[in-house]
């Protein structure tokens, strides 16, 4: 089913641009009396006099200088600011509408003083997001790429970013477009036969829809696998730092920020909570949690932070384990590795820069974490890296192992987009399970009209995350998260 094209019938503005003191703003205006309305607020010069802008026999895509202008009670016109104006006639605007741009100063009273100005003339303040939700409700981009508007404003780093530009590029589009043809098509195959069984045969039909399916299921597969990537890519990956006390663990978290966020000395046991801070790192971005010193204590604080600590590994996509490569491992490093082995781990041998004075070497601390692996039967294996938090020698191979570790060292390949959304994963989970009943149909030799309900259900949740089949409140509950102005 064909998505909707609602026309509206108002015109709206906001403030495109950060409310803060800033070089220029741009007050955006959008809606079918847009360009009429610029006749009204805004005029040029000729000879120091102000003369009217005839804003509607203007061309499409001109850009103008001239002033924001009111009429004061002495019936006398006075500037407002300064300003360059923007005409775009539809359809070739972002929201397919007449579109005006103000770019003016960029204080935030002559900002506003001009966008009120607009909404004197006839223009409403635009809701948060409303901008982008005509552009899609005019079919200028899919309910897919409206989200990724959205993740492109929020990227927290530059594969969040890269993502969410291809996902606006169209290319989660494509392959939701793709296989929804596919699905429509053997569908309409059996409705044919089912209304015409003289010129269409389902003789053998069961078997190739079947491999079809199957198809259609690993693609879809695919793509929900995709979103744990996606997470992490949008949210971060949730790191938590573990170690005995002195270790080096503060040292680096405060490395990794380039700032002295954690408290650092001599004495062990000096972190006594978590301590959470989110960097981008190497082009992704981490939510580093470091905690306090793993050890046995009869001091309760220490306890309580040692409790956390391990609480908090528990939770974590990736453990940095950070052991003293000129300490001898014991006890508390077999309670650390037994409650971490079966995490994504990478275990840092810090302190590289100082002489070991013959005490263990990296082959013989590796030995013995590999032996205690044995001894648990877990089938994970740590990664390991020498570094100097200290010295931040190690920390750029550190990005590296990373980005291997979750995303097998690629930003994001040229054919791919993950899955970013929870929406979008719960549409795919649904579209899978259609897909499951309609192999189990086609197994337990069903009739062939028992077929187009299980296809029809799953035709209809891929067409929910790129906008068709889509109810209004939906729509709304998406956009409503957007920011003023976009």
């Amino acid at each position: 089913m064909d998505r909707i094209i609602l026309k509206t019938n108002d015109t709206i503005a906001a403030i495109a641009t950060g409310l803060t003191n800033s070089g220029i703003s741009i007050i955006r205006i959008s809606g079918p009396d847009s360009i009429k309305m610029a006749g009204k607020f805004f005029m040029k010069k000729k000879d120091g006099v102000f003369v009217p802008f005839d804003a509607e026999n203007e061309k499409s895509h001109t850009v103008h200088y001239g002033f924001i202008v009111t009429k004061q009670p002495s019936g006398e016109i006075a500037a407002i600011d300064e300003v360059m104006l923007l005409l775009l006639r539809s359809p070739n605007t972002f929201t397919r509408e007449d579109t005006v741009e103000i770019d003016c100063h960029g204080g935030i009273t002559v900002t506003k003083a001009v966008l009120e100005r607009v909404l004197e003339c006839g223009a409403r303040t635009a809701e948060p997001g409303e901008f982008t939700k005509r552009a899609f409700l005019n079919g200028r981009i899919d309910l897919s790429q409206a989200e990724a508007v959205a993740g492109i404003i929020n990227a927290k780093n530059s594969m969040a970013l890269a993502n969410s530009i291809k996902q606006l590029g169209g290319v989660e589009l494509n392959r939701i477009k793709e296989l929804r043809d596919k699905i429509l098509h053997d569908t309409a195959y059996i409705e044919a036969a089912l209304d015409d069984p003289e010129h269409y045969e389902l003789d053998d039909f069961s078997s190739e829809l079947l491999e079809n399916a199957k198809k259609w299921k690993e693609d879809i597969s695919k793509m929900i696998k995709s979103a744990g990537n996606g997470r992490l890519i949008s949210e971060g990956i949730n790191t938590v730092i573990v170690g005995k006390p002195n270790a080096g663990k503060s040292t680096l978290l405060n490395t990794m920020l380039g700032e002295e966020r954690a408290i650092v000395t001599e004495i062990a046991g000096t972190t006594r909570d978590t301590l959470e801070e989110s960097i981008s790192f190497d082009g992704i971005s981490l939510n580093m949690i470091d905690t306090a010193g793993i050890r046995e204590s009869e001091d309760v604080i220490e306890q309580m932070g040692v409790d956390r600590a391990l609480a908090a590994a528990d939770n974590a996509d990736l453990v940095l384990y950070v052991m003293d490569k000129n300490d001898r491992p014991d006890a508390d490093d077999e309670k650390i590795i037994k409650r971490i082995k079966d995490k994504k781990l990478i275990i840092l041998f810090n302190k590289s820069d100082i002489d070991n004075n013959g005490q263990d070497d990296d082959s013989s601390l590796k030995q013995w974490i590999s032996d205690r692996f044995k001894e648990m039967t877990v089938e994970n294996t740590p990664e390991f890296l020498d570094i100097s938090a200290k010295y931040g020698s190690g920390i750029e191979e550190l990005g590296k192992i990373i980005k291997k570790m979750f995303f097998m060292g690629e930003i994001i390949p040229n054919d791919e987009v993950y899955i970013t959304s929870v929406r979008h994963k719960e549409c795919l989970a649904e579209a899978e399970k259609s897909i499951e009943s309609l192999i189990a149909s086609i197994n337990d030799g069903m009739s062939e009209d028992f077929f187009a309900a299980d296809m029809m259900s799953a035709y209809a949740m891929l067409g929910q995350i790129i906008g068709e089949d889509t109810d209004e409140d939906l729509i709304d509950r998406i956009f409503k998260d957007f920011c003023m102005g976009k």
